[in-house]
């Protein structure tokens, strides 16, 4: 597998790991229509666990399949695809090879009590990745949870596990909990907070929702205001948590979140483009819709990215 001088210069921001966790970020970086250009797409199925099937599948009832997942990042030219255990083991012989994969290891569910704070269940591991034949785990953290401390002492440990047997790491990074209020969870401030979070824990790929220009922390606003920090646009943004993630030397994706219209999908796109983002880690905008219309937003994104769009 060739890889171009773009990925070269990515890989050689990871100074401290072994060539099998750089060849399998290479795998991911170099796989697709995006292949070699630094830029991502990745497909994230983990909303089942999250929400239920009926929430995430029944407006396009094919989804409920898991063999449609793979094959729609495979069709789609997708950098990656990423979901929990039961799913990944549903599909790794059929696919083995196919399309770089990312076990998502930990998951939370909608039927948890309120009380029970904000936490997800550690349920995949590094060697059920390697079983798999996936090139990562993926993992969340929620910063501002109660529980935050005891989530990134779990993936800290196996993030030194994956690294230790050339798997890659991939890190939600998703403020939520009892000190973050609801605009917070996309505030500038706490968004590049918690990518920073993200990079410090070891994490290859970052995994972030994209900012308000809303700031949470008042020491925080007092800074950005000093130092006239750039927040007004969504590429402003998404250049300052880049810049929170050790100044573009890790690979930032930022979350599609929930099914909205095209237009809102693309100009997404384009800030996260014109910011210096890695690219995009989109469900539900994909999967819920027709497989057609899927594949056409897809390719649109793509070129997107390409700078073509």
């Amino acid at each position: 597998m060739r890889a171009t001088r773009v990925v070269q210069k990515i890989l050689s921001n990871y100074e401290s790991d072994n060539p099998g966790t750089k060849a399998n970020l290479c795998r991911i970086l170099m796989n697709g229509k995006l292949g070699g250009t630094g830029k991502m797409i990745i497909l994230p199925v983990d909303q089942g666990f999250e929400h239920g099937p009926a929430r995430s599948f029944a407006p396009n009832p094919a989804a409920y399949d898991p063999h449609y997942h793979f094959q729609l990042a495979i069709d789609a030219g997708l950098n990656a695809f990423a979901t929990p255990l039961g799913m990944m083991e549903a599909g790794a012989d059929t696919f083995a090879g196919q399309v770089p994969t990312i076990l998502k290891v930990n998951s939370a569910n909608s039927l948890l009590p309120e009380e029970a704070g904000k936490d997800q269940a550690i349920t995949g591991s590094v060697d059920d990745a390697l079983r798999l034949g996936c090139s990562a785990i993926g993992f969340t953290i929620y910063p501002g949870s109660a529980r935050s401390l005891e989530m990134m002492e779990e993936i800290t440990m196996m993030i030194e596990e994956a690294k230790a047997k050339g798997i890659a790491a991939v890190v939600w990074s998703y403020p939520r909990g009892e000190a973050i209020t609801k605009a917070g969870e996309l505030s500038i401030d706490v968004s590049s907070y918690a990518a920073h979070m993200a990079a410090l824990l070891g994490a290859h790929i970052i995994k972030v929702k994209l900012a308000t220009s809303d700031i949470m922390q008042d020491e925080a606003a007092k800074v950005y205001k000093a130092e006239k920090i750039a927040i007004k646009t969504q590429a402003e943004r998404v250049a300052d948590v880049v810049k929170s993630s050790f100044n573009g030397r890790r690979l930032v994706v930022f979350s599609g979140g929930s099914k909205k219209g095209a237009d809102s999908v693309y100009d997404d796109a384009r800030a996260i483009r014109d910011g210096g983002g890695n690219g995009s880690i989109i469900g539900r905008n994909t999967f819920q819709r027709e497989r057609g219309e899927a594949l056409e937003m897809l390719g649109k994104l793509i070129e997107i990215y390409k700078g073509k769009a």
